[in-house]
């Protein structure tokens, strides 16, 4: 059910970017520079593209760029997460350290039963 619903959303999906891409095939110049600066500076850089790469492209940086950001933000809490598995792990060997020290028998009698089986 799940499966079908995701693969009539992705068409969906793909049948929009392709009505945005056929109707925005208009060529159009990208500059790195303004044309003023291009002159001033004597050097620029221009392309004619399509449109929708234009938009594509745009939409596709700014996922980049947003899953980078909250890579970057999210550093610390990555962080502060291994350092609470490292105490976990240390908390978790010393409890294990603790209950071996302490599997002797509580019990004097039981203890004296098990320590010492010769009589006296």
């Amino acid at each position: 059910m799940l499966r079908t619903l995701r693969l009539i959303f992705l068409a969906v999906l793909g049948i929009a970017l392709l009505a945005v891409a056929s109707a925005n095939r208009t060529p159009v110049t990208l500059r790195l520079l303004p044309e003023e600066m291009d002159n001033f500076l004597g050097f620029g850089w221009a392309m004619d593209v399509p449109l929708f790469l234009v938009i594509f492209t745009g939409i596709v940086a700014g996922l980049g760029i947003g899953f980078v950001w909250e890579w970057l933000r999210e550093a610390k809490i990555r962080a502060a997460a291994s350092q609470h598995r490292r105490e976990a792990g240390r908390l978790k060997q010393e409890v294990s350290r603790l209950r071996a020290e302490n599997a002797t028998p509580q019990d004097e009698v039981l203890a004296l039963l098990e320590g010492n089986s010769s009589p006296r």
